[in-house]
């Protein structure tokens, strides 16, 4: 983190939605030229490409230094790796787009596109959540250090990113980490976003409380009926949350598996995390029946709450002991507890995707 603040470079970013265009630039790991929002006109090609243009052109010309680069998130499907747009829903002009080589020609400048979900990941790894925590433990006097992270937002989808040593994991077909299209816990039927975002909770409160969904509120509301902050169906509202931390941890578990990394939850939900986040942590702890009968747990490291005091304070703790090295004098010191931590976004999700977009590109530069 402290050798992106202290980096001059200006990188030109943008948020794309599919209503506007949200244009800024970025300076030692923060906004120097603040966000203005153009129509993105995402039905008409000509026009939406003429706007992204003219956006980057106004950033260029207001930027304190020259840019160095372009990177931004643009929803998928897509080709993140050849900047190729495949087709996006709440884009649907943006058919097969060569959109970054575009770019790249029109501003001779390094153009680099992501999913949203990566560039999440990729700013809490740098300078968010992960750093944080490996703060904690140096603070701590601990040995242990992670270097994976595993990002997931809880918002109108269920999106994901992967972090490996330091490096943003895509994958072959710019995929990876689409957590969204593991198998929902309760239902095999259907895909994990769909007891893992903003309608399910609003979908099972309806149930519970024995309302109809037009007459449901929205997940704040019902996060502080949870709360006890205003008048509801409490016990349908816990349930709610308690359940989406259920689908959620069983797919985090399902990545876990296969990364063995730190997780960091961002998203439009996020800031309900008291009512959800211990149902995710209860989920990566639970267990397995062998045919025998004998129970073993689903995941080898432990998973802590670090939003909760005491679960961080063991985390933070560990097994720590010191070793002899056979045939020799020397002592090492060793942590022996496997562990992973939960927590939330310690920059905020929209700030963590623009500092990713931001740190991705000095990284390939």
């Amino acid at each position: 983190m402290s050798t992106l603040s202290k980096d001059n470079r200006v990188v030109m970013t943008l948020d794309a939605g599919g209503t506007n265009f949200v244009f800024s630039a970025m300076q030692a790991n923060e906004v120097v030229v603040p966000g203005f929002s153009l129509p993105a006109n995402a039905d008409n090609l000509e026009r939406s490409l003429n706007t992204l243009v003219e956006g980057f052109q106004r950033v260029q010309a207001e930027a304190p230094a020259k840019p160095v680069a372009i990177s931004f998130a643009f929803p998928a499907p897509a080709d993140y790796f050849n900047g190729i747009i495949v087709g996006p829903r709440n884009l649907p002009a943006y058919k097969n787009v060569a959109l970054g080589p575009m770019l790249e020609d029109t501003f001779s400048l390094p153009t680099f596109i992501n999913n949203d979900g990566d560039l999440f990941a990729y700013g809490e790894a740098t300078s968010g959540f992960l750093p944080y925590v490996n703060g904690l433990l140096e603070k701590a006097g601990s040995p242990k250090r992670f270097r994976n992270l595993l990002g997931v937002t809880l918002g109108t989808g269920f999106g994901g990113g992967i972090v490996r040593d330091g490096q943003l994991f895509t994958g072959d077909n710019s995929v990876a980490g689409e957590v969204w299209l593991l198998r929902h816990k309760l239902d095999r039927d259907i895909n994990a976003e769909e007891g893992a975002a903003i309608r399910a909770v609003r979908r099972v409160y309806a149930q519970k409380a024995g309302i109809t969904l037009a007459d449901t509120p929205e997940p704040k509301v019902i996060y502080e009926i949870a709360e006890g902050l205003v008048e509801g169906n409490r016990e349908a509202a816990r349930e709610a949350f308690r359940r989406m931390g259920e689908v959620a941890g069983d797919a985090i578990s399902e990545a876990i598996t296969l990364m063995d990394a730190l997780v960091v939850v961002g998203g439009g939900i996020a800031g309900a995390y008291k009512q959800f986040l211990p149902a995710i942590v209860d989920e990566m702890n639970g267990t397995y029946a062998s045919p025998q009968g004998e129970r073993f747990r689903r995941l080898i490291p432990r998973a802590f709450n670090l939003e909760d005091a005491a679960q961080r304070e063991e985390f933070l703790r560990g097994e720590t002991t010191e070793l002899t090295v056979p045939h020799s004098t020397r002592k090492v010191r060793f942590d022996g507890l496997q562990r992973t931590g939960v927590g939330v976004s310690r920059l905020g999700t929209s700030q963590a995707t623009a500092i990713g977009a931001y740190s991705f590109a000095l990284s390939r530069l």
